[in-house]
């Protein structure tokens, strides 16, 4: 992997929540790119509508970061490292569904490490806010549970309020399965 060493090396990272429209996936992840180089820093995507929250998003860049300094990666980039931890997933195919995509977008924005000068710099495309975007509900979590493959039955054994436990879990077994 062809990573800056002082971002290897990053232990920081900052999430923010953004949304934005994206009218040309692969134009717009070479803007945010071009701006992480003139930064120094990594500019990843996380879909928040494909994520159990917050706490997801931190689960993948802690998990990607570990894997990038262990000398283990599975991918090429951090960006993709972090799309796979997300998915838990080693497939390239599924962890992209887990970025962007064309039309409107709601994301947990990483910063590995956080500048805030390319926070800055994203502002001009994209809207940061605040919203409480941690509660699984409904559809999302029947997606959930079917993108991570957690049956009834093993919900029922967890307890029915551990279901972001059970995807933090496959999100760590992702290094397990190397």
């Amino acid at each position: 992997m062809k990573e800056p060493r002082g971002i290897l090396m990053a232990e920081a990272f900052g999430i923010r929540q953004a949304v934005f429209i994206v009218p040309d996936p692969a134009r717009f992840l070479d803007r945010i790119r071009r701006l992480g180089e003139k930064h120094r820093t990594r500019i990843i995507c996380l879909d928040a509508d494909r994520l159990a929250g917050r706490a997801h998003a931190e689960a993948a860049i802690r998990g990607a970061l570990r894997s990038v300094a262990g000398g283990n990666p599975i991918a090429n980039t951090l960006e993709m490292e972090v799309l796979l931890y997300a998915a838990g997933s080693r497939q390239c195919s599924v962890a992209t569904g887990f970025g962007i995509h064309a039309g409107t977008n709601r994301c947990f924005v990483i910063l590995a490490p956080p500048v805030e000068a390319a926070w800055d710099g994203l502002t001009g495309c994209m809207e940061f806010g605040e919203e409480d975007w941690d509660r699984i509900t409904g559809e999302k979590r029947r997606w959930l549970a079917e993108a991570f493959a957690i049956t009834d039955d093993e919900l029922a054994a967890a307890g029915g309020d551990r279901f972001l436990d059970l995807v933090l879990e496959r999100v760590a077994l992702l290094d397990v399965s190397r």
